[in-house]
């Protein structure tokens, strides 16, 4: 396991445009699956990167739908993949292994195959952050297309987005272009690992919950949030020195605030208990 944490730790020190997206949620999911099969999970990314390639050869290079439709049929009809909402909290759904065997996924698990598929064959697309469900955007602004992988890769107009955003966060809602904002491939791990986290402690796994965390700071050692995060379940676990290294890395990347200024006080009373 230490030589995978080294793995994960390498990923961290890469430039994100540098960052293989499919191969670093394939090291992610052995983490928590180191039992399984990960070398034909690989394979399949490559059979996956080939059959793009030659799909690549059939759609138009400004045919953005026409790219969507493909890769529907790729991801969805020949290799099966789709969401799994009958049992969606379960934690094999965000990890790439146990979704590349089961063919059921989260959006993210998902979105991380299209993305795959999409590189592999030359074609613009990104992760979208739309709020409690990831989306994709193919295309360059402009003549962006959004696609909904969950459903198959149902692509979806503005006035659909616009009804899905009021559904999840109320009628007052407002659609706008930050909402659609290109997430990095380090954004789309940080995303995939934050719904192991979050189901870890909503079961009350605080453990496993951090040792989430600190693999997720392994590949993003420069998020701020998520030191402040591990301080919180460090000490909720009482470990009162991780917890006060943890708010020195947070200063260290956010010095000045009212962050800052509660992380001090937070640390100072955690010394106290060092005493």
């Amino acid at each position: 396991m230490s030589d995978l944490h080294e793995v994960l730790a390498a990923i961290g020190e890469l430039d994100d445009d540098e960052i293989d997206l499919a191969d670093a949620a394939l090291q992610l999911a052995r983490v928590d699956a180191p039992e399984a099969d990960w070398q034909a999970a690989r394979a399949h990314l490559s059979e996956l990167a080939r059959d793009a390639v030659a799909l690549a050869g059939e759609i138009a290079a400004d045919d953005v739908a026409g790219q969507v439709r493909g890769l529907a049929e790729l991801l969805s009809g020949r290799h099966g993949y789709a969401g799994d909402s009958k049992d969606y909290d379960d934690l094999a759904n965000a990890n790439l292994i146990r979704v590349i065997e089961r063919r059921r996924g989260l959006p993210v698990a998902l979105g991380v195959l299209w993305l795959h598929a999409a590189q592999a064959a030359g074609w613009a697309a990104h992760g979208v952050n739309f709020p409690n469900h990831f989306l994709l955007a193919f295309g360059e602004p402009g003549r962006m297309v959004v696609a909904d992988v969950f459903a198959g890769g149902r692509m979806l107009d503005l006035r659909e987005l616009k009804t899905l955003l009021k559904k999840i966060e109320g009628p007052r809602a407002e659609l706008n272009a930050a909402l659609l904002r290109p997430m990095t491939a380090r954004d789309v791990l940080l995303r995939l690992q934050n719904n192991i986290k979050l189901r870890r402690l909503a079961a009350k796994d605080s453990e496993r919950a951090l040792a989430c965390l600190e693999d997720m700071l392994l590949i993003a050692p420069d998020e701020a949030a998520l030191w402040r995060e591990c301080a919180t379940v460090n000490q909720a676990l009482d470990r009162v020195a991780a917890a006060v290294t943890c708010l020195e890395r947070f200063l260290a990347l956010v010095p000045r605030g009212q962050a800052a200024t509660r992380a001090r006080v937070a640390m100072a009373e955690l010394r106290t208990r060092l005493n």
